[in-house]
Formats: structure tokens, C-alpha cells, sequence
């Protein structure tokens, strides 16, 4: 696991005493030089993380460890966190949330897939992309900007999720999204876990690093309030004594459309566990139960200081989502992630910028990172009209995705397009990507064995990977209805164990 409070050098200018951005600053400089690693023209490096990969995939292809034993969540929840009730929810709502066998990766894979990620935030970072991004960009964002720059760019954006498919020496990022869910549910999964084998036991996660993880979650969120307390114009009124003092965070709403419906809501019992844990009161609430008064955004008689945005209403424009959208726009409330972050980073169409020489050069790209980014972003181009022959013609290499969609929702391979869909897609706004066929892994047993897909995301703030998990699934998008599929832990395998320890890889696929 990497640390997982990086900061930029425009965020590390607070003070001495702050823990949150002390942090954060530290490790800024070792991540960004870690993931500038990853993308390498040696040849020598390419070719030993092609035969790397090789190795991994043989791996993945023939290890049945099980990491996950019979009653292991159960035991993790009931006695490690005293939640009962959310193992219960699992149980009865969520019976394929979690893999019980592990996907390998080699260490070349996770600096190449760190690297694009940097990459992506060298980007972001250029003030040519931001403009043209704000210049397309929705009303709130555009209304937030206007109003106060400074205050509409403090945060970073909690949980980012870059998703790739890993297939063969090839690697492809497949979207980024700023809302990503299952963070804390794969911390839970690596509580569980355990060495099948002897050879095993320097692979699993630790239970101290799956705590470090979790301390990392909170002072994420710490730092988030700290950023955007630095960035205000003007310091809260320090007699109203429903509101935290300046560098207190005191109460977060976690805030989503009926929580307790969504599939993902035994995550959301999780976290509001964790920041009571550490002294933040935590609600969860649906939008509509949110009110703005007082120049302030309230559920019932509690103030909120920080919203954690598991929306996908990304742009607040759906009528239960005023009072955050008037609280958002005041900058009367932190809100994480919020519309600026997601037209930067998670609009699908910055993919087509992302893999096209052209828009790069143009935007003033250097080299390295272009070729960065176009070696591992598959080609993307926005559907239009003009060009529905040719990619009728082309879609057994493309997968169409709505440009707002989420989820996988109404997401088609090419190959399965029926005309009917495809003139849906003509007529809505899709984009076109280039397949990268996902990563396979055996499932089951060597007696009864099931080939299943994955995909790799690496949970991200500020450009540093915070932890890597993977979601098994089949069929073609990810799911959490196959059996024996769902989250599953990553294990990091050393290129030189992969090249040079025999005896360990054999012990893993015997």
C-alpha cells in the first residue's frame, strides 16, 4: 500500500501545527517521483515488464489460493469492529460483494499504472486544460468559479477511482471516476484475510497496514477541511456556536440518494462507524433531507461541515439537490467531490483529450507525459453523427459509453450492438473506446474451475494510490451478481520474485 496523503505545492502552505497538511506535504515528493518511474522508453525495463506480466498472468490463470476462509468477514466485523449488523447486511443484501480469491499483479504493472495516473495529474494541473474544460463545463461549475476561484479549487476530491484492465504486457486506463465506492469495504476485506500458504504470509496485507489505511481515510478527510478553511475569504463567525471552529471538523453528512437502498450502503454504516471512531460525528442522509438556512446547510437540528459526496447527480442539477447546490455555491459547506472535480477528472470526454496526440501537443503536453498517457489510455472519440458508418463498421474494436453514465449503466460492447441500441447511442452522448480486453483470473477449483474478469482500481487523493483492489465479475461490464466474483484483494508480486524465485512461484500455483 502506498501512503496515501500526498498535496500539491499549491495546497502545502499551511500552518507548522497542522497535522493534516503537514501530511500531506511529506510524502508529495516520493510519490510523484515514484509514479514518474512507471512510464519508461529503456528497452531493457520494457521487456522485464513484459515477461513480468507474462508471469503474472500465468499465475492468475493457475492459483486457486483462497485468502478469504469461511466465517473470516464475520469474525472482522463482529469482533475487530463490533459491527454485527452490517455483517448481517452483507450477508443478506450483498452475497457477492467479495471475492474469496486474490488477484495477482507484478510491481512494474502498479508503477506503470501509478505513472499514467501522475500523468493525468500533470495534465490537469496545465492551465490550458483547465480552461478549456471550465469554457464546456456546466453552469455550477462555471457559477462556482466566477463567484470564488480560489475557494472553487481548494479541495482535492476524496476517493478518487482510476479503473484498468490489465490484459497480457498491455495496460488501459478505462475511466476515472471522483465518487469511487468500496474504499473502506476493501479495508474490511484485507482485515479478513489470511495466508492460504506459508509462501503467502509477506503478500498478504497486514492488519497494521490495513489501520494505517484507515487513520489515512480520516486524515484525508481532515486535510480536505483544512484546505478549504485555509481558502475562505473570510473566517466563520467564531460566536456562532453551531458551526466548528476554524480547523475543527466536527460533522460530516455522508450523502446519497436513498442510502439505504444502494447496494453499497453497508460501506456507509462503515464509515460513519470509522469518523465516530475519531471523534466526527457522522450522519448519512438523502439530499432532499438536507436544508439551507442560516447561511448554513443543515439536516434537522445538525450543521454540517463537510459533505462526503456519494451522489451521482454529479452536477447538482436534480431538484432534491438545491439545498447542497446553494450551500456548495456559497461556500458554506465543504463538499467532497464536488462538480469542479468531476468535469476535471471524471467527464468520459476528457478521455478523448487524454488519448489524442493532437489535443496534447495542443494544449502544450510535454513529451514524456504524452507518450505516457498514449501508450496506455486506449483511443477514445466522441460518438457523433458524422461518423456513424465508420464506427458501425468499427465496433468490434470499440465499447460505447454514456458520457454521464456510471456503474456500467447502459455501457455496450460493439460486438453485442443490436441497430436498435445503436441508434439509442447515436441519438444520446456516448463515446467510442478502443477495447482493452480485461484481465482473467480462475476462479472455483482446480476440480470445478470458472473463468472470471477483472479490473484494477487504484483508490487515488492527490495523485498518490491509497490502496489497489480489484472486481471480479462476468459478463461485459463489472457486476456484483456472479458468484465468486466481487471485490477481491490485490497482491503485488516483486519482478524478481516473478523472475528469479521459482520455488515461490511454484508453491503459489501448486
Amino acid at each position: 500500500m502506498h501512503q496515501s496523503i500526498t498535496s500539491n505545492s499549491n495546497n502545502c502552505s499551511g500552518s507548522d501545527s497542522d497535522v493534516a497538511t503537514e501530511a500531506a506535504c511529506r510524502v508529495c515528493e516520493s510519490v510523484a517521483k515514484e509514479g514518474n518511474a512507471g512510464c519508461s522508453d529503456n528497452e531493457d525495463v520494457n521487456l522485464t515488464a513484459k515477461g513480468a506480466a507474462e508471469h503474472i498472468q500465468k499465475l492468475n490463470s493457475a492459483c486457486f489460493c483462497i485468502s478469504l476462509p469461511d466465517g473470516a468477514l464475520k469474525r472482522a466485523l463482529k469482533l475487530e469492529l463490533a459491527a454485527p449488523e452490517v455483517f448481517d447486511l452483507i450477508e443478506q443484501r450483498c452475497p457477492h460483494l467479495f471475492s474469496a480469491q486474490p488477484v495477482f499483479v507484478s510491481h512494474s504493472q502498479q508503477m506503470r499504472m501509478a505513472a499514467v495516473i501522475q500523468a493525468i495529474e500533470r495534465v490537469v494541473a496545465l492551465p490550458t486544460f483547465r480552461a478549456q474544460i471550465l469554457q464546456g463545463a456546466p453552469e455550477i461549475v462555471r457559477q462556482a468559479m466566477a463567484q470564488n476561484p480560489v475557494a472553487a479549487v481548494a479541495v482535492n476530491g476524496v476517493f478518487f477511482g482510476y479503473d484498468f484492465h490489465l490484459h497480457e504486457e498491455k495496460i488501459g486506463l478505462i475511466e476515472v471516476n471522483t465518487n469511487a465506492g468500496g474504499a473502506l469495504l476493501n479495508a474490511l476485506l484485507a482485515r479478513a484475510q489470511h495466508a492460504c500458504c506459508a509462501v503467502m504470509d509477506d503478500i498478504v496485507h497486514t492488519q497494521a497496514k490495513v489501520q494505517e489505511f484507515e487513520q489515512a481515510i480520516v486524515i484525508m478527510f481532515q486535510h480536505e477541511w483544512t484546505l478549504a478553511q485555509m481558502a475562505k475569504s473570510k473566517s466563520i463567525e467564531p460566536t456562532d456556536p453551531n458551526h466548528s471552529a476554524s480547523g475543527t471538523l466536527r460533522t460530516i453528512a455522508i450523502v446519497d440518494e436513498h442510502p439505504e437502498a444502494q447496494y453499497l450502503y453497508p460501506e456507509f454504516l462503515l464509515f460513519q462507524q470509522l469518523f465516530q471512531r475519531h471523534g466526527i460525528n457522522a450522519i448519512i442522509a438523502a439530499p432532499e433531507q438536507l436544508s439551507w438556512r442560516d447561511e448554513g446547510l443543515w439536516c434537522a437540528d445538525q450543521r454540517i461541515d463537510l459533505v462526503y459526496n456519494r451522489l451521482t447527480d454529479f452536477y447538482l442539477e436534480d431538484a432534491n439537490a438545491e439545498a447542497l447546490r446553494q450551500a456548495y455555491l456559497a461556500q458554506a459547506v465543504v463538499l467532497t467531490p464536488n462538480p469542479f472535480l468531476h468535469a476535471l477528472y471524471a467527464d468520459k470526454r476528457n478521455l478523448v483529450i487524454w488519448s489524442d496526440p493532437q489535443q496534447l501537443q495542443q494544449l502544450g503536453v510535454d513529451t514524456e507525459t504524452q507518450a505516457c498517457l498514449l501508450a496506455n489510455i486506449p483511443r477514445t472519440e466522441t460518438v457523433q453523427l458524422q461518423h456513424a458508418e465508420r464506427l458501425w463498421a468499427q465496433r468490434r474494436q470499440l465499447f460505447f459509453k454514456p458520457n454521464a453514465g456510471y456503474g456500467g449503466r447502459a455501457a455496450y460492447r460493439g460486438d453485442k450492438l443490436t441497430k436498435r441500441v445503436w441508434e439509442e447511442i447515436l441519438a444520446g452522448d456516448y463515446i467510442a473506446q478502443e477495447i482493452i480486453s480485461p484481465g482473467e483470473r480462475v476462479s472455483g477449483s482446480p476440480e470445478m474451475p470458472a473463468q472470471m474478469k477483472f479490473d484494477i482500481r487504484q483508490y487515488t487523493y492527490q495523485g498518490a494510490v491509497q490502496w489497489t483492489a480489484a472486481r471480479m465479475y462476468q459478463g461485459q461490464t463489472t457486476n456484483f451478481r456472479t458468484p465468486g466474483g466481487g471485490f477481491a484483494p490485490v497482491y503485488t508480486i516483486d519482478d524478481t520474485d516473478l523472475f528469479g524465485n521459482p520455488q515461490k512461484m511454484a508453491a503459489l500455483m501448486a
